[in-house]
């Protein structure tokens, strides 16, 4: 028979480290440039973060406090997901210190830009895929009593997607060619998405 550690999260988890976060893991990163009213730039990864609709693509990601990042989105309206991979994995890492507002973590971790084409922030130089974004909500969670968090939840629509196209084969996206990375649990864990741990299932009605 299984034994299980039970625990109400109220309570605490008794454990020598929360497992929550390694649990729903990995998660795909939310690597998300923004820009103030006045044009300063901010870039920040989420781990808090998915695709949510299809049509129109949506995308969500859920900040920790009322950050840069959120305040810029709530100001513009606008922000740039930026697919974060092996390549830039350290300089992604970099961009998520705490720093003063005016700091431009693009210039902290060592990144070039590019122009986007339908909203004001930049885009990541080197990362395969962007979505530009437009603003469609920004909620503050509650909790089960209906107390509000400390925590926003950013929603945007996807109006404008680049992608490399050395990551396209006979015009299909290779999701673990551009050697994606996502967020486990723990302080410092992440994993690679890589070709040789793919495995297919078609669904049982097509």
């Amino acid at each position: 028979m299984t034994e299980y550690h039970f625990y109400e999260p109220a309570d605490g988890h008794r454990l020598p480290h929360d497992p929550l976060n390694a649990i729903i893991a990995p998660r795909p990163i939310g690597w998300i440039s923004t820009v103030t009213p006045n044009g300063a730039r901010n870039l920040a990864p989420y781990s808090f973060f998915n695709l949510i609709n299809y049509r129109p693509p949506l995308i969500a990601f859920s900040s920790s406090g009322w950050k840069d990042s959120v305040a810029n989105v709530k100001a513009t309206g606008e922000f740039v997901w930026n697919l974060a991979t092996m390549a830039q994995a350290e300089q992604m890492n970099m961009s998520s210190a705490s720093v003063a507002a005016d700091i431009d973590e693009f210039d902290l971790a060592r990144l070039d830009a590019l122009p986007s084409l339908r909203v004001k922030p930049d885009r990541v130089a080197g990362s395969p895929v962007q979505f530009e974004c437009r603003l469609t909500q920004l909620i503050q969670l509650e909790n089960k009593e209906g107390g509000e968090l400390d925590q926003w939840l950013v929603i945007g629509e996807a109006i404008g997607i680049h992608i490399d196209t050395a990551m396209l084969e006979n015009g299909i996206y290779i999701t673990a060619r551009p050697r994606p990375i996502t967020r486990g649990g723990g302080p410092a864990d992440y994993f690679e998405i890589t070709q040789d741990r793919l495995f297919k299932m078609k669904r049982p009605d097509g």
